[in-house]
């Protein structure tokens, strides 16, 4: 049994993955989460509180984090900012969290000696053209093109060099877009689920032809156990699952899944610097860890994910509203 620390872990991704251990290890977790308007107590609802702790800091916080790490055997980095919109209208916060932030945990590593691993995007490595057959591998140099994805740039090369100059044990992960339970109404796929579930119609950015490659937040949690079970130290792993679906497709489909008009959503203007493409080679990990998805096909994945919204509305209900409104205020 280990004891992990996981940051960010009221958020989205990182919720999925505690609930992953709670399920599938006898770890014990603590969560430190901001507790942000990202972050959900609610997500951690109904785990076992012999098992699961929950720390209301920041990562930034370096005395706070020092004592955390001294009685953990290993930390997992989820804590990030992490909206694209959100960062072109304040890139502040990003920088804070996502460079700050994890420089902090990186010296309490090095002072602690305690294994870490980082969570990062795909977005650094910017995008590919729409017929472009190439997909992103762990050798594709960094082009991040917004503050989220440029200030996760720099948190990665952070880590590396921490590896390299401190004997830091650490790992990264570059992740496609994830999606799943728990994930906030701002976001894409559950913005537009929780729209038709409200008779809302879909909004599209542009004209949707912008590509995605998708991943459940189950199968993204299962490849960051395996790394850090038997990931190589100072090593990145790309996580996908070959779910490439341009952002019209994905519409179309939630919209065929819940029993609308696959074309009753409307389109808004497109947001700066909107990224054509992403595409994950994953075939890295595959090989060396033996990791593989359990939802290979992305509507499978997605008709689960509307069954969670439709089925935990009190979760999101009271986000939805101010989301609604926020956007509006943008045309979008």
């Amino acid at each position: 049994m280990a004891r992990l620390l996981v940051t960010g872990g009221a958020g989205f991704i990182g919720s999925n993955f505690v609930h992953h251990i709670v399920a599938h290890t006898d770890h014990t977790v603590t969560v430190l989460d901001k507790l942000t308007y990202a972050g959900n107590r609610a997500s951690l609802a109904g785990l076992p509180a012999d098992r699961v702790e929950l720390v209301v800091g920041n990562i930034a916080d370096a005395p706070l984090v020092d004592e955390l790490f001294a009685r953990h055997d290993a930390v997992v980095h989820y804590a990030a900012e992490s909206h694209n919109d959100n960062s072109l209208d304040d890139p502040r916060p990003f920088l804070d969290t996502n460079v700050v932030g994890t420089y902090t945990l990186l010296e309490a590593a090095r002072r602690h000696d305690v294994r870490l691993h980082h969570i990062s995007t795909d977005e650094v490595y910017g995008d590919l053209e729409l017929d472009d057959p190439q997909r992103f591998t762990e050798t594709t140099p960094y082009n991040p093109s917004s503050p989220y994805s440029s200030t996760k740039a720099a948190s990665d090369l952070l880590v590396r060099a921490w590896v390299r100059s401190f004997g830091v044990r650490a790992t990264i992960s570059n992740c496609s877009n994830n999606y799943g339970p728990f994930q906030h109404v701002e976001k894409f796929i559950p913005r537009q689920i929780t729209n038709v579930i409200r008779g809302i119609r879909p909004k599209l950015y542009g004209t949707g032809e912008n590509v995605r490659d998708w991943i459940h937040a189950d199968d993204h949690s299962s490849a960051v156990l395996a790394i850090l079970d038997r990931g190589a130290i100072g090593e990145t792993y790309l996580i996908g699952a070959d779910g490439e679906e341009s952002n019209k497709d994905v519409v179309e489909t939630i919209l065929d899944l819940m029993g609308k008009d696959p074309g009753d959503y409307d389109l808004v203007a497109d947001r700066p610097g909107h990224d054509l493409r992403y595409a994950i080679d994953s075939s890295r990990l595959r090989a060396e860890l033996g990791w593989r998805p359990q939802y290979p096909g992305f509507r499978e994945g997605l008709e689960a994910t509307i069954r969670w919204y439709r089925d935990n509305e009190s979760w999101w209900a009271g986000a939805k509203d101010g989301v609604e409104a926020f956007y509006a205020s943008k045309g979008q």
